[in-house]
């Protein structure tokens, strides 16, 4: 007696869940073209197609803001406000030289500090060696700038430890003496030297004397570099005698004499005739 056939055709065995084996079935007739199989996620048939899947539904939140960043204290005492300065020093070692600065975040009171330090070591330590005589002003000068900033900041606070102390003024200190004392000495030497100087030239100490015709002279010097002085021309010591001056070019001088500088003439231009007085 033969076996009936399976109900789900001659396969061995049944076709997944949702499918349906090929063949007539009583909802398809013979001869239609197969459907493919539906999908868990699939559009049924007879519905719209859903939209494509936006990975970004929602529009880019913006960006969430950073804080602004601290204003860093000063670096001695952590102290607010700070500026950021360069302070200089110089040192003269004879044919060495040394170029010296601190850079960083300084409070007021620790900035002068620092400025006022460095400077007056650079006042003492700075002149001794020659071209130092030349970087040493301008590196003072340079520290003017920052040392402005400092005293423009108000006073330190929020510090973690204590602010240095700015101490006495560069002024008020002492190297900063050791300068000026022999700097205030060179700028009085300097008027103090035309006042010596008109005082000898008003009385006539070390200026030439004028030689009349008939003056007697003695010579303290040699012919080169001549140091005349009127003498008695009866004293043991007369030597010469001023006989002419040569006013003009064809004037001479006749043998044996000799000729005094143009200094000792009353116009400092001509030359006068100096005869033996014995």
């Amino acid at each position: 007696m033969a076996n009936p056939p399976p109900p789900h055709g001659p396969y061995p065995y049944a076709p997944p869940y949702g499918q349906q084996p090929p063949g007539p079935s009583p909802h398809r007739p013979a001869g239609a073209s197969p459907q493919p199989p539906v999908g868990p996620y699939d559009p049924q048939p007879g519905q719209p197609a859903p939209p494509p899947y936006d990975p970004h539904p929602y529009p880019h939140p913006y960006p969430h803001p950073q804080p602004y960043a601290a204003d860093p204290g000063c670096q001695f005492c952590g102290a607010r406000p700070a500026v950021q300065a360069t302070v200089r020093g110089h040192q003269g070692i004879l044919v060495l030289m040394r170029f010296l600065s601190r850079r960083g975040m300084f409070c007021r009171s620790c900035g002068l500090a620092t400025y006022r330090e460095m400077s007056a070591k650079t006042l003492w330590q700075g002149w001794w060696s020659p071209l130092s005589v030349a970087v040493t002003p301008i590196t003072l000068l340079m520290n003017l700038g920052p040392r402005g900033r400092f005293r423009r900041l108000a006073a330190p606070a929020g510090g973690f430890g204590p602010s240095l102390d700015p101490g006495r003024s560069l002024l008020r200190r002492p190297a900063a003496l050791l300068f000026l004392v022999p700097m205030a000495l060179v700028v009085l030497a300097v008027p103090t030297l035309f006042v010596l100087g008109a005082f000898v030239e008003g009385a006539g100490i070390g200026k030439a004397p004028t030689l009349a015709i008939g003056d007697c002279v003695r010579n303290e010097g040699d012919w080169q570099d001549q140091d005349l002085e009127i003498v008695d021309c009866g004293a043991a010591d007369a030597e010469y005698k001023v006989t002419r001056r040569l006013n003009t070019s064809k004037d001479a001088c006749v043998g044996g004499e000799m000729l005094a500088d143009t200094e000792y003439s009353p116009d400092r231009m001509t030359i006068s005739c100096l005869a033996p007085a014995r």
